[in-house]
C-alpha cells in the first residue's frame, strides 16, 4: 500500500502538495476529534462524579431525616412514656387552674427542675400501692430529679389548705386514677364544683371548705358514695337544693362526715342522708333549708349535729336524753318544737278576738309603763350625775359651790364627772387615794389606788399634753361612760384638774391579764386548757362585737392586745382601755399604732390611727386568737430582738403538714380530736381574721357566731352556778 501510494504520487507530481495538505488536514481533524472526544469524556466523567456526589448526599440526608423522624415517631408511639401521666396533668391543667391569674409561691415548686419529693402539697404512690416516702431528707428520693418520669408513679393526695389559691377547681381532678384525698380548704377558689369530680375512681376524702365556690352541688358527687368517707363543703356560697344520689338505694356506708354548713342551700331536708348508716357528723347549719326534719334522722348514731339557723319547722325527732343541746336547732322557725326545744303542746280556750284584745291591752300597758320608767330615770339622772356634768362644763359655777366635788372641800382645784356605778365617789376620795403604779404606756400610767375607807379603784392618768381640746374630750368621755357590757371594764368617773390633768376611774378588779396568764411563769397559775382559752376568746369577741355593732354610735377598740384583757377566776374576759385613741392628739395616737406594730398586732393597711376601723380591730383579734392557740408572744422578742410572725408560722406548718405541732402543748391536754373540739376551726378563723386584705376578714359578729358553733366538748365545769350570761348568747 505504501509503495502504491508513493508510486502514485510520483506519477502525479503536480498533486503532491494537495495530497499532503489533505493528509495534514485529516490528521489534524483526527487529532481534534480525538481531543474533543477526550474532553467530552473528561467532562462527562466529571459530571458523573459530581452527580454521584449529589446523589450520595441526597440519600444521606434522606436516610438521616427518616431516622430522626422515625425516632420521634417511635418515641411518641412508645407504650412506656418517659413522663408520668399524672405529672403531665398536674403541670398542664391543674396548676394553671388552681393558681388563677396570679403566680403562686406554693405551686411554683411544681416543675421538672425540682425533685418530685419537694413539690409542695402532694403525696405519691406507685402502681403496686407502695407510697413514695419523702420524709427522710437524706434519702436519695429527696433529691431524685428523674422520679417524675416514672410512669408507675401516681398522685395519692392533694393537700393545699390555706395556700392562697385564687383560681378555680379544674375538671381534670377526676382523671387521677389513684387520687384518694383532696384538701383545698381555706383558699379563695371561685366558680363551681365540676361535674367531673364525681367520676373519680378512688376519691374518699374531700375538703373544699371556706372558699368562694358557688352554684349547685353536682349530683355526680354521690357517684363516689361507695368510697366516700368525708365531704366537707362548709363556708362557701353553694345554692339550690341538694340532689339525691342517682341510685335510689345508695347507702354511702363509709361516709362519716358530711358538712354542708354555712352555704345558701335551700329546699327540704335531704332525707336520703338518713340512709347513710355510718354517718357520725352532720352539719346543715346556716343555710335556707325548710320543712320538717325527718324522724328517721334519730336512727343514725350521730355524734355531732348542727341544723341551726335554717327555716325548719314541725316536731323534732327524739334523739334520746341530752344527746344534742338546743344550740343544734336554734335560729329556725318558731314552729320547730320538741326536746331539747320547747314543748309542742299548745292549748288555748280563748277565741281569736279575746286573744287580740289581750294583746292590745298588754301593748298599751307596756307603752304607758315604759313612758313612766323613762321619765323616772331621766329625773333620777338630773338629780344624780347630771350635776357633776354641769359642774365640769361650767368651771366658775363649780368653784362657787364648794361641794364634795372640789379638791379640799371647796378650793375649786378639779372637777369630777360621775357615771352609773360611781355615784358614791367624791373628789376627796379620788385625790386623797394612795397609788401604786401598775403599768406605763405611751398614752398614760395605770395605778391601783386605795381609798380612805379601805376600798380600791383603778386610775388611768393620761399623759400630759396627749389629749385633744376640752370639748372633744368631754363628748368622748360621755360616750365611754355609757358603755356597759359583761366583757368590757366600765368607766365609773372622770376627773379633770385645773392644770389639765385627766384621770379615768374604773373599778379595781384583782384580775390577771391574759398576757400574764399566757407568758409569765408564776407559781399557782391555773392550767389554760382549750375549754378555758375558748371561753376567754369568746368573751373578747363578744366585747368587740358590742363595740362595733351594739351601740347607737359604733366605736372601735383600737388597742386590742393580751395586756388589755383581764381574766377573772371563772375565765371571763373583760377588755379595758377601749377607744382611748379618740381622746388623743394625732401624734400620740400614732404612737399607739407604732406600739401595735412592734407588738405584732397592727393590720397591714393601718398607717395612721385615724384610719383605724372595725376591720383593723378584727386583724388584732386574729393575732390575739393565734396567741391564745399557739402560746407564743407576737411581735419583737425582748430577748433576741427577733420578730415573731404568728400567721407566717401557721402557714409554714400547714404547708409542711405539721399543723398540730403549732398548738401550745398545754392547750392539747385532754384533747381527743382537734377537729371535733373546734381547735382546727379556731385556727382557721384566726387566719381568716389575719387576712392581708381587709375586705375578706369576717366581722366580729361572724367571729362570735363561729366560736359559738365550734365549742369544746369538755366545758361543763367552766361556769359557776351564779355566773350571769347574756340572754342573746348561747351558754357553754
Amino acid at each position: 500500500m505504501l509503495i502504491l501510494t508513493v508510486n502514485t504520487v510520483s506519477a502525479f507530481p503536480e498533486k503532491r502538495a494537495s495530497f499532503f495538505e489533505i493528509l495534514t488536514l485529516l490528521s489534524l481533524q483526527t487529532f481534534l476529534s480525538l481531543s474533543l472526544s477526550l474532553s467530552l469524556l473528561c467532562w462527562f466523567m466529571a459530571f458523573l462524579k459530581l452527580f454521584s456526589l449529589y446523589i450520595s448526599m441526597f440519600f444521606f440526608l434522606f436516610f438521616f431525616f427518616c431516622f430522626c423522624k422515625g425516632s420521634t415517631l417511635t418515641k411518641s408511639l412508645s407504650p412506656s412514656p418517659p413522663t408520668s401521666s399524672d405529672v403531665e396533668l398536674l403541670l398542664g391543667k391543674i396548676r394553671a387552674s388552681l393558681q388563677g391569674n396570679t403566680d403562686n409561691l406554693v405551686l411554683s415548686s411544681w416543675n421538672s427542675s425540682t425533685p418530685l419529693c419537694q413539690w409542695r402539697g402532694l403525696k405519691w404512690v406507685f402502681s403496686n400501692g407502695t407510697p413514695l416516702s419523702c420524709n427522710d431528707l437524706s434519702s436519695p428520693q429527696w433529691t431524685n430529679l428523674s422520679l417524675h418520669m416514672d410512669p408507675s408513679l401516681h398522685l395519692l393526695s392533694l393537700q393545699l389548705p390555706s395556700a392562697n389559691l385564687s383560681g378555680s377547681l379544674p375538671r381534670e381532678l377526676g382523671e387521677f386514677p389513684m387520687l384518694q384525698s383532696i384538701y383545698l380548704n381555706i383558699n379563695s377558689l371561685k366558680g363551681t364544683i365540676p361535674l367531673e369530680l364525681g367520676y373519680s375512681t378512688s376519691l374518699s376524702d374531700i375538703d373544699l371548705g371556706d372558699n368562694l365556690l358557688s352554684g349547685v352541688l353536682p349530683p355526680s358527687i354521690w357517684n363516689l358514695c361507695d368510697r366516700l368517707v368525708s365531704l366537707r363543703l362548709h363556708g362557701n356560697s353553694l345554692s339550690g337544693s341538694v340532689s339525691e344520689p342517682a341510685l335510689p338505694n345508695s347507702s354511702c356506708k363509709n361516709l362519716q362526715f358530711l358538712d354542708l354548713g354555712s352555704n345558701k342551700l335551700s329546699g327540704g331536708f335531704p332525707e336520703f342522708a338518713t340512709k347513710f348508716g355510718g354517718l357520725k357528723q352532720l352539719d346543715l347549719g346556716n343555710n335556707m333549708f325548710m320543712g320538717t326534719i325527718p324522724q328517721s334522722l334519730a336512727g343514725l348514731r350521730l355524734e355531732k349535729l348542727n341544723l341551726s339557723h335554717n327555716n325548719f319547722s314541725g316536731v323534732l325527732p327524739f334523739f334520746g336524753e341530752s344527746k344534742f343541746g338546743a344550740d343544734a336547732f336554734e335560729g329556725n322557725s318558731p314552729g320547730l318544737c320538741g326536746p331539747p326545744l320547747g314543748s309542742c303542746t299548745r292549748t288555748s280556750t280563748l277565741s281569736s278576738g279575746a286573744v287580740a284584745g289581750i294583746v292590745i291591752s298588754l301593748m298599751t300597758g307596756a307603752v304607758v309603763l315604759a313612758s313612766l320608767l323613762i321619765g323616772y330615770m331621766q329625773n333620777k339622772k338630773k338629780k344624780g350625775s347630771g350635776e357633776s356634768e354641769d359642774e365640769l362644763n361650767d368651771e366658775e359655777e363649780d368653784e362657787e359651790n364648794g361641794g364634795g366635788n372640789a379638791v379640799g372641800g371647796g378650793t375649786g382645784e378639779g372637777k369630777l364627772m360621775l357615771f352609773p356605778g360611781g355615784e358614791n365617789l367624791t373628789l376627796d376620795d379620788v385625790l386623797n387615794a394612795t397609788g401604786q403604779v401598775l403599768e406605763k404606756t405611751c398614752y398614760g400610767t395605770a395605778y391601783k389606788a386605795k381609798l380612805a375607807d379601805g376600798g380600791t379603784i383603778a386610775l388611768r392618768l393620761l399623759r400630759e399634753g396627749s389629749c385633744k381640746d376640752r370639748a372633744s374630750c368631754l363628748s368622748v368621755i360621755k360616750q365611754l361612760g355609757k358603755i356597759r357590757h359583761e366583757n368590757l371594764i366600765p368607766l365609773r368617773a372622770f376627773y379633770q384638774g385645773k392644770r389639765g390633768e385627766k384621770l379615768l376611774i374604773y373599778d379595781y378588779l384583782p384580775l390577771r391579764s391574759l398576757h400574764d396568764l399566757l407568758h409569765e411563769p408564776k407559781a399557782g397559775k391555773p392550767v389554760l386548757n382549750w375549754a378555758r382559752r375558748h371561753k376567754i376568746a369568746l368573751g373578747i369577741a363578744r366585747g368587740l362585737a358590742y363595740l362595733h355593732t351594739g351601740l347607737d354610735v359604733p366605736i372601735t377598740h383600737a388597742n386590742v392586745r393580751s395586756k388589755n384583757v383581764l381574766v377573772d377566776d371563772f375565765f371571763v374576759a373583760r377588755l379595758t382601755d377601749f377607744s382611748l385613741d379618740k381622746l388623743m392628739i394625732p401624734s400620740i395616737a400614732d404612737e399607739m399604732v407604732a406600739l401595735a406594730k412592734t407588738d405584732g398586732y397592727k393590720a397591714p393597711e393601718l398607717q395612721r390611727m385615724k384610719k383605724c376601723n372595725s376591720r383593723t380591730d378584727v386583724y388584732a383579734f386574729g393575732i390575739l386568737l393565734l396567741e391564745i392557740l399557739i402560746g407564743k408572744k407576737p411581735g419583737k422578742n425582748g430577748r433576741n430582738g427577733e420578730f415573731v410572725d404568728l400567721p407566717s408560722m401557721v402557714k409554714v406548718a400547714v404547708l409542711e403538714e405539721t399543723t398540730m405541732e403549732v398548738f401550745d402543748v398545754e392547750l392539747l391536754k385532754g384533747i381527743r380530736s382537734p377537729m371535733e373540739d373546734g381547735l382546727v376551726q379556731a385556727l382557721k378563723l384566726a387566719m381568716g381574721c389575719c387576712a392581708p386584705v381587709a375586705s375578706v376578714r369576717p366581722s366580729m359578729d361572724e367571729v362570735v357566731r363561729q366560736l359559738e358553733e365550734n365549742r369544746p366538748r369538755n366545758r361543763s365545769a367552766l361556769y359557776s352556778p351564779t355566773e350571769t350570761r347574756s340572754g342573746s348568747v348561747t351558754p357553754f
